[in-house]
């Protein structure tokens, strides 16, 4: 069998990431991105927003892919998280002031799968939550702290930059970059 990530199902590239080889959760991802692109671009409007967007749904899904159901095909399933991400996004930006329609999808809704993990998805989980925190020690403190309120805390730019005592402009920076630097540790090893 010819194990060339690109030749891969989604499954096995699934298992593979699993299994350490976060190359294969790239090339999953890349099979996704331009649709999700494209289905984000039409949502928020704003080619940047989207690519935070983008960039927020490759990190969740990622430490998350232990608790993908393969009921759902993996496009439905990460497609569900990106437009729970831009759904969380609208509402932050109209409450910051702006408005920004999420209406016009034209898909069907989607219920993402929500079951209990079984003792092994606990394990796996574990396991993925120390290579995360490995991750982290490699981040510049201000970006580790970045991305600890932003994707643990769960807590929105205005929150940040309130709890931060920064501008807004900022942290928006500041969480764009921690994002980079995350995904691209995620992406530059075989192995965590």
């Amino acid at each position: 069998m010819d194990m060339t990530p690109e030749k891969l199902t989604d499954r096995q590239l699934i298992e593979q990431t699993l299994a350490g080889h976060t190359i294969c959760y790239e090339a999953l991802f890349d099979r996704y991105r331009p649709q999700l692109y494209a289905a984000l671009l039409s949502k928020c409007g704003d080619e940047q927003d989207a690519g935070d967007i983008i960039q927020e749904t490759y990190v969740k899904a990622y430490f998350n892919l232990p608790r993908y159901n393969p009921e759902y095909t993996f496009g439905q399933w990460v497609y569900t998280i990106a437009r729970n991400l831009s759904i969380d996004f609208a509402r932050r930006k109209r409450s910051a002031g702006s408005t920004v329609s999420i209406d016009g999808t034209g898909g069907t809704e989607i219920n993402p799968p929500c079951d209990m993990p079984n003792p092994e998805e606990r394990i796996i989980s574990h396991q993925r939550g120390r290579m995360l925190d490995k991750l982290m020690d490699e981040l510049p403190p201000r970006y580790r702290t970045m991305i600890e309120l932003r994707f643990v805390g769960e807590y929105s730019y205005e929150e940040i930059a309130e709890k931060l005592g920064m501008p807004i402009g900022t942290v928006k920076t500041r969480i764009h970059r921690a994002r980079e630097k995350l995904c691209a540790l995620i992406t530059a090893r075989k192995l965590l």
